[in-house]
């Protein structure tokens, strides 16, 4: 929404009062009070890069289907790359702090928290937890500092919400090296990235494990996957491992087996859990903006009850998955929240969103699929985040078993 201007709306209000009437803030239960000052100094700083740097290009970005690597000095600055964790140039933030980023990121466009969450939350966040002190030095400097970006290789092109039917392997070279074989699928960065941790089996153990591998190495091959109806101004990619040999440093040896991917994971959902809320405001907000100026009947589109209705639901849904977020951050500040929360608040808070992007493109009629509004393009890149780090199936599973004791997977 434009505050700038004070042009008449059909409603006899200036866009001024619109404004502040759905400001991003404007919280009906008071959220504003559970942050603190840092948390609201982050929040203000990601929102003004979003609103300055990212989104008066997105929309040209997304139907161009590209990549702006020029954004990356800017999210580096604003410590964004490895928010979360602690020393190594991180900026060591707390998790409410790095949850409203992923918010504001979002509410420019998915693709973008997204590149920050496999930088921070996949890649740097295995090296953190599983890496060696030189692995840690001498890769998560450079990438907090956005010099070097990194990928998370797990999904694999029959394996995905399977990840323990991988088929990627690893052997003992002649050397004492690895040499790692196999393909992965829908792989963040890949093809702009200097490294990729890569989970694959040890033939000898049959456990997983993951290794630094970088993207020059002879028989690494990434591909980017052009024809794609969604996170269009982000990159995934096919990787094929032909023979790849990495040495012993290579191996992160802080973790077997999927609970080191599965960590990891647990990161880049719990920012996904914010994030959404993110894209869900942006559309929210353009279908307030837009029914109090669009009139029909003689009157604003806002002024119907079945209008107020939809605009009551997702503010609904909004504030609720928000104190949602904001709970599970403050757990996992205590060191309490578990993987189940986590489930909770990402099966919830993604579905949510869909619907009020759905039910803001209803608002905006014929408009709301044209790429002058935001709505399209939020709710074709939800329906992306709906499938990846978990689809809504996998985590009602995980619901599901936590409630009745019986794992229903296999």
């Amino acid at each position: 929404m434009t505050a700038s201007t004070t042009s008449q709306t059909a409603a006899g209000r200036t866009e001024e009062d619109v404004t502040v009437q759905g400001a991003q803030d404007d919280y009906i239960l008071g959220i504003e009070s559970q942050l603190t000052g840092d948390e609201k100094d982050v929040r203000s700083r990601v929102r003004s890069f979003v609103r300055e740097s990212l989104k008066p290009s997105i929309e040209d970005s997304f139907e161009s289907a590209s990549f702006s690597r020029e954004l990356i000095p800017e999210l580096a600055e604003l410590g964004l790359f490895g928010m979360h964790l602690e020393g190594y140039g991180c900026a060591g933030k707390g998790a409410v702090a790095y949850g409203l980023a992923c918010m504001e990121l979002e509410a420019g466009d998915s693709g973008v928290r997204t590149l920050v969450s496999v930088q921070g939350s996949l890649a740097m966040s295995a090296i953190h937890k599983f890496g060696t002190e030189e692995q840690k030095q001498e890769w998560l400097p450079p990438m907090a500092r956005g010099e070097k970006l990194g990928s998370f290789g797990l999904t694999e092109p029959g394996a995905g919400s399977d990840p323990g039917s991988m088929t990627t392997t690893a052997r003992r070279s002649a050397d004492g090296g690895w040499i790692i074989d196999g393909a992965k699928r829908w792989i963040g960065l890949a093809t702009v990235a200097d490294v990729v941790v890569v989970w694959a089996r040890d033939e000898e153990s049959g456990k997983v494990r993951g290794f630094l591998v970088p993207t020059n190495s002879p028989g690494f091959e990434a591909t980017e996957i052009r024809q794609k109806h969604s996170m269009r101004a982000s990159i995934q990619c096919d990787i094929e491992l032909n023979g790849v040999e990495v040495g012993e440093e290579a191996l992160l040896p802080g973790v077997e087996g999927l609970k080191g991917p599965f960590a990891c994971l647990n990161e880049a959902r719990y920012g996904i859990v914010w994030g959404v809320l993110g894209a869900a405001r942006d559309c929210y907000e353009t279908a307030l903006n837009y029914s109090t100026q669009r009139e029909q009947f003689g009157k604003p589109v806002a002024g119907f009850q079945l209008t107020q209705q939809k605009l009551v639901e997702m503010k609904l849904e909004i504030e609720k998955g928000l104190l949602l977020a904001l709970h599970i951050g403050r757990e996992k500040e205590a060191g309490r929240a578990t993987p189940q929360q986590i489930s909770f608040g990402k099966l919830n808070n993604v579905r949510e969103a869909l619907d009020v992007a759905r039910e803001a493109r209803t608002i905006l009629g014929g408009n709301g699929v044209t790429g002058e509004y935001p709505v399209m393009r939020h709710m074709a890149n939800l329906e992306s985040v709906l499938t990846y780090e978990g689809t809504s199936e996998v985590h009602t599973l995980v619901l599901g078993q936590a409630i009745t004791g019986i794992q229903a997977f296999r």
